[in-house]
């Protein structure tokens, strides 16, 4: 199948050679059959597959044309390796989550950057409500050459590792939180303006965009060390 196939979607198979990566495919809004469609012409140009945002319905279609993808039912993920990407010297990235509730975002963060290549440890529910938990894994943390910190409610988390590690941190505002969190924008400003050093921020919710970040990063690394 070729993209001339079908008239939704213009599917970008060069997109691997320019940026190092397949093209991405945002599931939320499409049809379960234009899913399918841009999976199956992926594949079947020798791409790899990874789509976010998916749901049962977009995954059983996606099986159709692809029997061997797989689905991440928390992250909301479908994915299928044709060729693995090079993790040998990528460097590890470590994804740290707030709260239980943060999960669905930072394990989408999690698999987006083990997908491309990345050496992921993902460490949960080490939020500022007991600091303890995250004190008791810090070193741990200290040793990964990036750090996505994803959290809720007030936002808090990135600023506080942001004091204690020497590393990027690439901060996800999650929409987890009571009335006033305003479904994210309360952490979303709360890290826009942290007084922690090295800290940027994605969109709310965005543990997509932080995992292609951190997997990014963490090549230009591996390719300085080589060079």
């Amino acid at each position: 199948m070729t993209a001339s196939d079908f008239l939704h979607s213009t599917v970008d198979f060069e997109r691997a050679e320019r940026q190092g990566a397949a093209e991405i495919i945002y599931a939320e809004h499409k049809t379960p059959e234009q899913v399918k469609d841009i999976a199956a012409a992926l594949v079947a140009n020798g791409q790899n597959l990874f789509a976010t945002r998916a749901d049962e319905a977009h995954f059983n279609a996606v099986l159709e044309a692809v029997p061997d993808a797989s689905y991440d039912a928390l992250a909301r993920v479908i994915h299928y390796t044709l060729t693995p990407c090079d993790e040998v010297q990528l460097g590890k990235i470590a994804v740290v989550n707030a709260g239980t509730s943060d999960l669905p975002i930072a394990q989408e963060a999690a698999l987006t950057a083990a997908f491309l290549g990345g050496d992921v440890l993902h460490i949960s529910d080490v939020g500022v409500a007991g600091l303890h938990r995250l004190m008791a894994r810090i070193d741990e943390i200290r040793a990964c050459k990036v750090i996505i910190v994803v959290a809720g409610m007030e936002g808090a988390l990135p600023s506080v590792i942001a004091g204690l590690v020497d590393k990027p941190i690439i901060a996800v505002p999650t929409s987890v939180g009571y009335g006033a969190s305003f479904d994210g924008i309360a952490a979303l400003l709360g890290m826009l303006n942290s007084c922690g050093s090295g800290v940027t921020v994605v969109n709310i919710d965005n543990g997509f965009g932080a995992g292609y970040q951190a997997a990014m990063i963490t090549r230009l690394q591996a390719d300085r060390q080589k060079g």
